[in-house]
């Protein structure tokens, strides 16, 4: 629902304006303002009244949302929400938690399971190369919407370390990377559609059968050490997965 008001320019004026009134966009957006039912956001004469700015400050607060796809533009239509934003990846390694605040969201977690176990599949056992790996099994949110549920495996000194930190918030890679001095080198992905059981369904509050994305990812140190081993379903509705193709051999 919109709400008309006039000259909102942000006051905080460490940031360039267009700056200050692009995060003024995304943060009210978020909110459910500035765009109608359909998602079309206002207009820019709209904008121009609506924040008391030029319009070439409300072409330039605009475009980079347009750029990282939180909006898309029609020709002749105007500009338009994407409800599948928050997920992004164009073959840079990012978790949940990088590529949700990158998309303006608050990121977070439930926890549903975690700890040491010899219970699980040939499949993890192989790729992790143990026999006792440590799991962590979360729901994950996005402004304390559930989005995700990913089933994490890891070597077991690597999984005592993460256990001492706050895995509602954790940022993962940057804990491989920062605070165990761990090199990643890549991740082999594989993503393929699911649909929901009834545990799934009522985690995620969609119904029983409903189409989820499923992937899972293989993370690999520089030396070739196996770090994570990850299962996910998201809902579809909320994320898009983007893949660059060459034909080049």
């Amino acid at each position: 629902m919109r709400k008309q008001a006039a000259h909102q320019q942000p006051q905080d004026d460490k940031d360039p304006l267009h700056v200050q009134i692009r995060e003024a966009i995304r943060r009210r957006v978020r909110d459910g303002d500035l765009v109608n039912e359909s998602g079309r956001l206002m207009t820019e004469a709209e904008l121009v009244k609506h924040f008391g700015v030029s319009r070439v400050t409300i072409r330039n607060a605009i475009k980079p949302l347009v750029d990282e796809g939180m909006f898309e533009r029609g020709r002749g239509r105007g500009t338009f929400l994407r409800s599948n934003q928050p997920e992004n990846w164009m073959g840079r390694l990012m978790g949940f938690s990088e590529t949700i605040k990158d998309a303006g969201y608050e990121p977070g977690a439930r926890i549903l399971h975690q700890g040491m176990t010899n219970r699980h599949d040939d499949t993890v056992r192989e790729l992790l190369r143990e026999r006792a790996v440590w799991e962590l099994k979360r729901i994950r949110l996005a402004d304390d919407m559930p989005m995700a549920i990913e089933h994490a495996f890891y070597p077991p000194d690597i999984g005592l370390e993460l256990e001492k930190r706050d895995l509602t918030s954790i940022v993962m890679y940057r804990v491989f990377e920062g605070d165990l001095g761990i090199e990643i080198k890549n991740a082999v992905q594989t993503i393929s559609a699911t649909s929901a059981d009834r545990l799934t369904a009522d985690l995620l509050g969609v119904e029983k059968g409903s189409p989820l994305l499923s992937m899972e990812r293989l993370t690999i140190a520089t030396d070739e050490r196996p770090l994570e081993f990850l299962r996910s379903v998201y809902l579809p509705d909320y994320f898009r997965f983007s893949i660059n193709l060459s034909r080049r051999f």
